[in-house]
């Protein structure tokens, strides 16, 4: 699956069944056809596949998985600094990293449209699947369980950043006063924790295991990615038994022995890999779009922008030899793996590793768009899922997942007794093996500690505000009152 093609028809459709005078879930179009042409074409095994195709290659795109993605679950917390020169501001990295977003904040519109864009897709993928009575019964079923994960994970990233929003569960029809209604509504958070609940426990029904994917399937959705980002979503909301149920069902993974390689080339789709977003670098590059040099040092002798920049604070919360901290961040006069020396003179004293590739030892063909796979989802979260889960809920092994991630970090077992001892050794566990993987705001959010960390870090986080980000001015302008605004951000 490394190579993602889109079929141009996909983008026309998604905008003639859902040009509800929405465009915050538009797709450009580039070529018209109908629908009857499209099922000709399309109603074959290869035809069902580029529909899911076209929901997966959205992960690839800028505003999905890249700039303003970095903006909001790494600059704004404690974990990074905007970086880059002072005097650049990334469009609007400077207010990421001082919370000072409002709702015209570039950052908060593409992440929102982006995802509704890949929900779009989604359920177009979902629309059509049943329509094509050629294509084979059985992978049918397989790509609409991937198209409703992928679907899931979309309504996850939203609800994380922005608490209820509209569920667009079906292609609206232009002339539906009902689907416009449908598109403008927001519903509550806890209506799109159900919604996604309800897909991926759909998806778990008909997703294969991840040991029983050929080699040109590896990187789909599977039944073990269905179950750990099931468990997560019950992280979220407190469900602990719900989490001890589903982080037991992720069959068949474990940790590798050496960190560092995961994030290298040749630790994709590793025995802890559970799902990665894929990117393809070949001739033109169809790589995650400039996830890599957004990231990369700036400066003499640097290779990118220097954006998402390591804090002094994290730097100096490692325990003394856990390993996790060189492989995490990059120093100004270090000498990478590859061999690649980074000059003093960078810009910024430290740089994002995760997000690293090697001219010379991976993949690379010049072009910022590289093959630079993102972790999504790892077995070491689930073990740290099941460790929280059996702390907080006062029944389970605590230490044993626990300790399994900190031996791997060349750490000694925990030494954390009771409730709220554990509580904090997990909380850090889970921000050195975590960081840069777009969780830890979502973190201090969701366990109330934003605003201590946020004010040790100089930063005023206000209660009531700053747990969600605006609601984009153009959807609210677009709502015409059939949604608010989150408060704070009138």
């Amino acid at each position: 699956m490394k190579k993602i093609y889109i079929p141009l028809a996909l983008f026309s459709l998604a905008v003639l069944s859902t040009n509800c005078s929405n465009d915050f879930i538009d797709v450009a179009p580039t070529e018209n056809i109908t629908e009857e042409d499209l099922l000709t074409v399309y109603n074959n095994n290869e035809g069902a596949e580029s529909f899911v195709a076209a929901v997966y290659s959205k992960m690839l795109d800028w505003n999905m998985s890249s700039f303003a993605w970095n903006g909001l679950t790494s600059i704004t917390s404690d974990d990074a600094d905007k970086g880059s020169d002072p005097g650049d501001t990334g469009s609007d990295k400077d207010k990421c990293d001082a919370l000072t977003l409002d709702p015209t904040s570039p950052s908060v519109q593409d992440v929102f449209e982006a995802n509704y864009q890949g929900i779009s897709r989604a359920n177009i993928a979902l629309a059509y699947l049943p329509k094509l009575d050629k294509a084979d019964a059985t992978l049918k079923a397989r790509l609409t369980g991937e198209a409703k994960f992928l679907r899931a994970l979309m309504y996850f990233n939203l609800v994380r950043c922005y608490g209820g929003v509209p569920i667009v569960d079906h292609v609206p029809s232009p002339s539906s006063t009902e689907d416009t209604e449908m598109t403008l509504t927001r519903k509550s958070k806890d209506e799109v924790y159900a919604f996604i609940e309800s897909d991926l426990k759909e998806a778990i029904n008909v997703l294969p295991e991840k040991s029983t994917y050929t080699a040109k399937n590896i990187g789909r959705a599977t039944k073990g990615a269905a179950h750990a980002l099931l468990a997560k979503v019950y992280l979220y909301q407190k469900n602990w038994v719900g989490v001890k149920e589903q982080t037991a069902l992720v069959l068949g993974y474990d940790l590798v022995t050496d960190y560092a390689t995961i994030w290298r080339e040749a630790g994709e789709d590793s025995i802890e890999s559970i799902f990665e977003i894929r990117g393809f670098a070949g001739t033109p590059s169809k790589g995650i779009n400039n996830y890599y040099v957004s990231q990369g040092a700036r400066g003499t002798s640097g290779w990118g922008w220097g954006f998402n920049a390591p804090s002094a604070n994290l730097a100096a919360s490692y325990e003394a030899g856990d390993v996790r901290r060189d492989a995490t961040i990059i120093f100004a006069g270090e000498t990478l793996w590859d061999g690649r020396v980074v000059s003093p003179f960078v810009a910024n004293p430290m740089y994002n590793e995760k997000a690293y590739v090697s001219n010379t030892k991976e993949t690379f063909n010049g072009d910022t768009n590289t093959n630079k796979n993102i972790r999504v989802l790892r077995y070491a979260e689930v073990l740290l899922m099941q460790a929280e889960a059996a702390n907080e809920s006062g029944s389970g092994d605590v230490t044993g997942p626990l300790n399994r991630v900190r031996n791997r970090a060349r750490l000694p077992n925990t030494t954390a007794i009771g409730q709220e001892a554990l509580r904090t050794a997990i909380r850090a566990e889970r921000r050195h093996e975590l960081a840069f993987e777009h969780d830890r705001w979502f973190d201090i959010v969701r366990t109330a500690q934003a605003k201590a960390v946020m004010t040790a870090n100089g930063k005023t986080f206000i209660e009531g505000k700053h747990e969600l980000f605006p609601i984009p001015q153009k959807f609210i302008t677009q709502a015409a009152g059939k949604s608010e605004q989150n408060p704070g951000y009138n």
